[in-house]
């Protein structure tokens, strides 16, 4: 048998008995290390249950702490026993209690007798190749790492930051290079018994008991030294998330496993029965020999990295909520809002819903109740019209209401008389189409029979409030498709822009406007506004009207809108 694996236990050694029984009744020798820290009666149960098998056999015991010299020490003394017990293995195989074999041995055999003098094992220079998760790159190699990050990691910390600043450099041994890699290696004899043998062995001990995470870096960085033929990578499939944590396979990856063609696959979940019922199970090797191809499944794990990242456009979920402007999306779907068009026309809600396949709702952000679309009080997912509720978070109040009603466009209206706590949230939602009639409030105040003084309060604050809003829409930070218009340009010529506004809500619709939606009488509309002007209040925001306003909107003159994108 040219193949001989270590293996490194320290929990659900039921599993590890099983792995273990299934390469050595293949022929190939074990040795397996047992953390000190388990137990005598777990450590002689799985003495006693592999006690049939002549060619397993277990290896001085070490405490090991993660990221410590501890794992490689284990390594050292699984490889040592290995070399002197079994004289015929050619590469030695280093994995876990976690790992599952996941095709048969004889495919692996004849896979390392076709390269008899190759190593596996991943080894990249951290000045080359920037993977390391952490913050701790070459550093690792040049200051002292005593104390456990796992374990003590506010001295481990304070340590470290300490060397900073008194400047500490460590000499790293003349003749090596520090590499960097996965600890699951596959190693010839001739190169691991170099390593183990080398006279500066105590040497490079005595260096690498220091290093932060030896294990990732004593056997990769030193089998540069002996062999010129290493393929850097290493047959075990092994897959980590964006923090450096690995990932854990369970039942449901067994196709994606099974794709990878890898012969040995970690981390295993200790319960998937399937998993090792599946692969322990006794099968003929496949004809011809599939090439390990980890990369079938690189890009499953890339978008689920990107997911666990990003989220789902939109999506605005407990688990990961996102930072201030760091969201994927601040809306799941684009959706439209109109200001100023239901003070000017007559049921503009329900025009506009006859031309557009769209769920078209009353002012959503209204102080008395969020006016759903047919007067209903809930929507999509539960949402309540209650303005307590909505006004307690309205940003989640409107991502959940487009994210409930996906495929169906949504479209409100707005007016400075509703809530404005959401102005440069849609201002800045590059799904958000923005149409503005400046000024059109002054139509409802125009139309109310109330004390003038009154009035002319309330459109001066209406006014305010409009003029911060359009400031907004102006601002070079606006990634919304943003119209505007003056309500005296509007009127004159009302077809064009509504046809502008239905084309780019439902593009693909063929049909040309015939009928514009019934505008409000506005007969002596621009003598209220030199009321206005009378009593001390300036309109600014309404364009100029002249004081006999005709009734009905002219046509002859275009009036054109001017874009912020």
């Amino acid at each position: 048998m040219s193949v001989g694996f270590i293996m490194m236990c320290h929990t659900a050694l039921h599993r590890a008995e099983q792995v273990a029984r299934f390469w050595a009744t293949n022929g190939a020798p074990v040795v397996i290390h047992v953390d000190r820290r388990v137990g005598r009666k777990a450590f002689g149960g799985l003495c006693t249950a592999l006690a049939d098998l002549p060619n397993v056999s277990f290896c001085q015991r070490f405490k090991c702490d993660w990221g410590t010299w501890s794992l490689v020490q284990a390594a050292q003394a699984g490889a040592e026993q290995m070399l002197a017990r079994h004289p015929g293995v050619r590469h030695v195989m280093l994995a876990s209690g976690s790992c599952l074999p996941l095709r048969p041995v004889q495919e692996l055999v004849e896979y390392l007798d076709a390269r008899p003098q190759t190593d596996f094992i991943e080894s990249v220079t951290t000045a080359e190749v920037g993977w390391t998760v952490g913050g701790i790159n070459m550093e690792r190699f040049t200051l002292r790492f005593p104390f456990s990050w796992k374990r003590r990691r506010r001295l481990f910390d304070r340590w470290t930051n300490l060397q900073r600043r008194l400047g500490v450099q460590r000499r790293i041994p003349a003749g090596i290079e520090p590499h960097l890699g996965s600890q699951w290696w596959c190693l010839t004899r001739q190169t691991l018994s170099a390593i183990l043998q080398d006279p500066r062995r105590a040497e490079f001990d005595r260096y690498f008991r220091k290093v932060w995470i030896p294990d990732e870096s004593y056997f990769q960085t030193l089998a540069r030294r002996f062999n010129t033929a290493i393929e850097s990578r290493s047959l075990t499939v092994a897959k980590f998330g964006y923090q450096g944590k690995p990932h854990v396979f369970y039942d449901d990856h067994l196709q994606l496993l099974r794709r990878s063609d890898c012969f040995v696959a970690r981390k295993i979940w200790h319960n998937a029965d399937r998993l090792y019922d599946t692969f322990l199970t006794p099968r003929e090797p496949q004809r011809p020999l599939a090439e390990p191809k980890p990369v079938k499944i690189d890009r499953l794990f890339a978008q689920a990295a990107d997911r666990r990242m990003k989220g789902r456009p939109g999506l605005y979920m407990q688990s990961r909520y996102p930072w201030q402007d760091r969201e994927n999306g601040k809306t799941s779907a684009p959706y439209s809002v109109f200001q100023g068009f239901s003070d000017l026309f007559e049921n503009f809600d329900a025009w506009l819903s006859r031309h557009v396949g769209a769920r078209v709702h009353g002012h959503l952000f209204a102080p008395a109740r969020a006016e759903f679309a047919a007067g209903e009080t809930l929507f999509s997912g539960c949402l309540t019209d209650s303005p307590a509720l909505r006004d307690y978070n309205p940003k989640s109040f409107l991502t959940s209401l487009i994210w409930n009603a996906r495929g169906e466009r949504q479209c409100f209206m707005f007016s400075p008389r509703d809530t404005q706590a959401l102005n440069w949230f849609t201002a800045t939602d590059p799904n958000a189409q923005i149409s503005v009639i400046s000024g059109a409030w002054a139509v409802t105040l125009f139309r109310q029979n109330r004390n003038f003084g009154d009035i002319r309060r309330d459109a001066a604050q209406l006014q305010q409030i409009e003029t911060e809003h359009l400031k907004i829409l102006q601002s070079m930070y606006v990634k919304a498709r943003v119209r505007i218009w003056t309500m005296a340009d509007f009127i004159e010529n009302p077809m064009e822009p509504l046809q502008n506004i239905i084309d780019e809500i439902s593009p693909r619709a063929t049909r040309r406007l015939t009928e514009v939606p019934r505008m409000v009488d506005l007969s002596g509309f621009g003598q209220f506004l030199q009321n206005l002007k009378n009593q001390g209040m300036q309109p600014r925001l309404m364009g100029e009207f002249p004081v006999d306003t005709p009734a009905a909107p002219q046509t002859a003159t275009r009036g054109r809108p001017y874009i912020v994108k």
